[in-house]
């Protein structure tokens, strides 16, 4: 039983209360439930209570001596921030396609060349599960010193079983040794492997009738994705894959509208995927469509910055009600960075997000991404102990001061994790 702690003082405590049945659309996104000078108090790894200071104290004065206070004056708190779409474990890197990009080489040609997906693909097939083991546990570990405290882990990179099941295998077992709660997500559809561009009927059957249902039997993923792209899967097959896994019980999810409008939104609608990720070409039907059924589209402005391509319209899609998230999409092809502080800079300077709509993004709605809005995203009581405190005194300089790491303290299930912007060493976290 871990002790307790008070968290006290808070130049403001972003609580974003009373958001766990639904995430938030158009002007909600903008309403924190902010209290200014105020506390938290966790105990067994769940909030007891949130309030202005002077009311906690009052209340828990007889317990003093025997919590961990936490000082907060002068200092921002938020829920702990999730990122809801991540590629966290493969191997190796591609600073050499950084350069081709740079040159003039679009990410398509670079993927038709042998490089992209595939050129991490064939370095995640030769690692061995230590060695993936050991690399995404060090990402954790920065994603940690970000304020991060829940990600969700796409597989992807194997294209065949036997790679496929090692990833999920690891993704598990950082869930089980990390801090970090990693949430599962099968993506067996990232690409049609090259021995089957002429067959690619052949590779959907595999993924239909043999990798979705061992996932499922084994319960290694929450979610199955797909990339539905021209020269990827075209939507027809996208559907087939997602109804596929939702008969065995996995969550649809998309990579929608990324490259060219492909109707990938209007299908996350049609299919009732619980997320439809990417939408920088995404039409406004498909927008609307999203919005009628509650689809999240989460953005993720670090890949379109990294791409040098044009943005998502973020502020579109807030104002006709889709409830938006937004992400990393760490990967190490188009958006190697474990930032989100930084994301959420980029949200509101190139993608026309405010403020106060960008901690919505990476916080409550980023948990219902993932299934998770009764859990975490909210400082509310009987939700998890997970919490950031940003060394800036509210939540607009967070953003005003940009491309930095804020990050002070993180409180993982009610535990101090990082403490003065370093690792706890106490933890075993590196």
């Amino acid at each position: 039983m871990s002790k307790a702690i008070f968290i006290r003082n808070a130049s403001q405590l972003v609580t974003l209360q009373g958001s766990s049945n639904t995430p938030r659309v158009k002007g909600e996104m903008s309403e924190l439930g902010i209290i200014e000078d105020g506390s938290v108090w966790i105990e067994d790894g769940v909030i007891q209570a949130v309030g202005k200071d002077e009311e906690l104290l009052v209340k828990y004065e007889s317990r003093l001596s025997e919590v961990e206070v936490v000082d907060a004056r002068g200092k921002l708190v938020t829920p702990g921030l999730i990122d809801p779409h991540t590629h966290l474990v493969f191997a190796g890197s591609r600073e050499n396609e950084f350069n081709m990009r740079l040159q003039g080489a679009t990410y398509m040609e670079i993927m038709n060349a042998g490089g992209g997906i595939h050129a991490t693909t064939r370095r995640t097939q030769a690692a061995t599960h230590e060695e993936l083991f050991q690399q995404s546990f060090e990402r954790l570990n920065q994603f940690l010193r970000h304020g991060v405290t829940t990600v969700e882990a796409k597989s992807g990179y194997g294209m065949e079983w036997e790679t496929e099941l090692k990833q999920l295998e690891v993704a598990k077992q950082l869930n089980e040794n990390h801090v970090i709660d990693v949430v599962p997500t099968f993506m067996g559809a990232h690409a049609v492997p090259k021995e089957y561009k002429e067959n690619p009927d052949e590779f959907i059957r595999q993924l239909t009738e043999e990798m979705i249902p061992k996932v499922a039997e084994l319960g290694l993923a929450e979610f199955n994705d797909v990339f539905c792209e021209h020269g990827v899967f075209t939507p027809e097959q996208s559907r087939m894959i997602l109804e596929a896994g939702r008969k065995y019980g996995l969550i649809p999810k998309i990579h929608a509208d990324e490259i060219e409008p492909y109707e990938g939104a209007e299908l996350a609608a049609e299919v009732g995927a619980i997320s439809a990720d990417h939408l920088l070409k995404a039409s406004e039907k498909g927008m609307k469509a999203m919005a009628e059924k509650g689809v999240v589209g989460v953005l993720l402005p670090g890949t379109a910055y990294f791409l040098m391509a044009e943005f998502a319209n973020g502020r579109k899609m807030v104002d006709l009600g889709v409830p938006v998230a937004l992400s990393t999409d760490c990967n190490p092809g188009s958006s190697p960075t474990v930032s989100l502080p930084f994301i959420m800079n980029l949200a509101c300077l190139r993608m026309g997000m405010t403020p106060a709509e960008v901690i919505t993004a990476t916080t409550i709605n980023a948990a219902h991404a993932i299934n998770r809005g009764s859990e975490i995203g909210s400082l509310e009581v009987g939700k998890k102990g997970d919490i950031t405190i940003f060394n800036v005194e509210n939540y607009m300089k967070l953003q005003y001061s940009y491309g930095i790491n804020h990050t002070d303290t993180v409180v993982k299930n009610g535990q101090v994790v990082v403490r003065g912007g370093q690792l706890n060493e106490e933890l075993s976290l590196s």
